[in-house]
């Protein structure tokens, strides 16, 4: 009975030893890493690359190395690397399955990295929403809205979808509509919101602005200010050129109407 009780007590030594030193490995690994990526991060080389390949190989350095600090605490507990790997293969389409939303963010990263179509910096639409590109991990994509709002969309989402990088090019198309009524002359209406367009900073001068008639509804003439403007001015002329347009209307008199019905009584 003695001989038990000190082959129990040896065994659970060595069982408390080694979840210890596997506690150890967690802890100093998990910070060591961090320690790592944040070295990474302000290496002389990682700063040469684009903004979108360093987060996303930020993100990619950091989860490969928490992998690695696990599996060495599995190791040192006692779990046989050729078992453990056995498990996960015989266990690989369950797994696939659980991470098939994961893998296909991971794989939509890629993509985004490879075929570029908006970096960190753009201000896109995807999904639904619109906002700056922040950063560019292995499975989402970070978006400041003009809400201020940080939104987060999955990759595999983005790539799946439609993207609208409104500062791909250098120049922007910004297009405000606008009405008047039939009794306004069109001529005096197109020379008071050129003016104003002209007046604008952030408005180019070429292409040139135009004022243009684009329906004749059963109340109103429906025309568009088109102008182009610098990518980083899109919001700023956009919701500048609307006021500016309205109260230089209102200064010449000309009508912006309502829906109204004429009825003729014979």
């Amino acid at each position: 009975m003695q001989q038990f009780l000190d082959k129990l007590i040896d065994l659970g030594t060595a069982a408390g030893l080694k979840l210890l030193y596997a506690v150890v490995i967690l802890v100093v690994g998990l910070k060591l890493s961090s320690f790592l990526v944040k070295r990474f991060d302000k290496s002389p080389a990682y700063a040469k690359l684009d903004p979108s390949v360093k987060s996303f190989l930020k993100s990619g350095a950091k989860v490969l190395l928490y992998v690695l600090v696990f599996l060495t605490a599995a190791y040192v507990i006692g779990i046989p690397m050729t078992s453990f790997m056995t498990i996960l293969a015989s266990c690989g389409l369950a797994v696939g399955l659980a991470l098939q939303g994961s893998l296909s963010n991971l794989a939509g990263g890629l993509m985004i990295l490879l075929f570029k179509p908006f970096k960190v910096g753009d201000f896109i639409e995807a999904n639904g929403e619109q906002g700056t590109v922040e950063a560019i991990t292995i499975f989402y994509t970070i978006l400041h809205s003009p809400e201020n709002r940080v939104v987060t969309i999955p990759n595999g989402t983005i790539t799946s979808g439609d993207v609208v990088n409104y500062w791909t090019l250098d120049k922007a198309r910004l297009d405000i509509p606008f009405c008047t009524a039939y009794a306004d002359d069109i001529d005096k209406t197109r020379e008071v919101v050129l003016a104003v367009a002209a007046a604008r900073d952030n408005v180019l001068a070429d292409p040139a602005p135009q004022v243009l008639l684009d329906k004749m509804n059963e109340s109103s003439l429906d025309f568009i200010l088109r102008v182009w403007v610098e990518g980083k001015d899109y919001w700023d002329a956009r919701f500048g050129l609307a006021e500016e347009v309205k109260k230089a209307l209102d200064a010449n008199g000309i009508t912006i109407p309502f829906p109204q019905l004429d009825v003729h009584q014979k």
